[in-house]
């Protein structure tokens, strides 16, 4: 009964040793005053009366155990300080590489940001433009097809559009809506007709004629441009149409969205 007593508080003050160890609260060396403490406080000096009886049973039960657990306190007080001391290092070592991972992801998001902006610079096309700056008048009839040339420019953003030769340029690859419209005085013998042109091939058309009033006719279409297709509006051979400051006849195109 002795020696398990003996052994508990050898136990109890190992757990406080080492939890003192764990909480920062003692050192190596003030865990070796403890231990030698602990010995002292097992086996306190005694009388001449006293030891001769008490020295049977401290050998016998303290003396004998006390060296073996003294030896694994020491063993597992070193283990845990080595531990602690193992953690210490893999949480500077996450703290670094959370601190590396961060400032990736920072950087790869603005690179990210800006070329997301880039593309959508590249993105925004549009135009819509009229035949006429000022005045009024007719155009045509000629004796060949002609491209017309819409100078009035509402919008142009991207500059794909080219007022000087009424061409639409594709800056890259993508599908396009287009859009144009004519107008004319009434002529029994001149009707107006005019076509959406890809890459010198007709596509659509708006065609107008009656005798009396005006003709009005439009059309639209949605046309797939590799870069450097151009897309542009003829008028036909023996046709005409007027325009004046109300701006009636219309050439508009703008991007829908990009292809791959």
């Amino acid at each position: 009964m002795k020696g398990w007593l003996c052994t508990l508080l050898l136990l109890e003050s190992f757990v406080f040793v080492v939890q003192q160890q764990v909480d920062g609260g003692l050192a190596e060396n003030e865990i070796s005053q403890q231990l030698s403490n602990e010995d002292r406080r097992q086996n306190p000096p005694q009388t001449d009366s006293l030891r001769d009886e008490a020295s049977t049973d401290s050998q016998q039960y303290c003396h004998l155990s006390f060296p073996d657990i003294h030896a694994a306190l020491r063993e597992l007080t070193a283990t845990v300080t080595e531990q602690k001391a193992h953690i210490r290092a893999l949480e500077t070592q996450l703290r670094e590489d959370l601190n590396k991972k961060t400032d990736e992801i920072s950087n790869l998001t603005e690179s990210q940001v800006e070329e997301l902006r880039k593309e959508n610079r590249d993105r925004e096309i549009a135009f819509s433009a009229s035949l006429m700056e000022s005045g009024s008048g007719h155009i045509g009839p000629f004796t060949t097809d002609i491209t017309l040339t819409y100078r009035n420019v509402f919008t142009n953003i991207g500059n794909a559009y080219n007022p000087i030769t009424g061409i639409f340029t594709a800056p890259l690859k993508a599908a396009y809506m287009f859009t144009f419209s004519v107008y004319d005085h009434a002529n029994p013998s001149t009707p107006s007709t005019v076509s959406i042109m890809k890459n010198g091939e007709k596509v659509v058309m708006a065609h107008g004629h009656q005798a009396q009033y005006v003709v009005n006719s439009s059309n639209g279409v949605v046309l797939i441009l590799e870069v450097g297709d151009v897309v542009y509006v003829r008028l036909w051979s023996g046709r005409r149409i007027h325009d004046n400051l109300n701006n009636h006849n219309t050439f508009s195109g703008y991007l829908l969205f990009p292809l791959k």
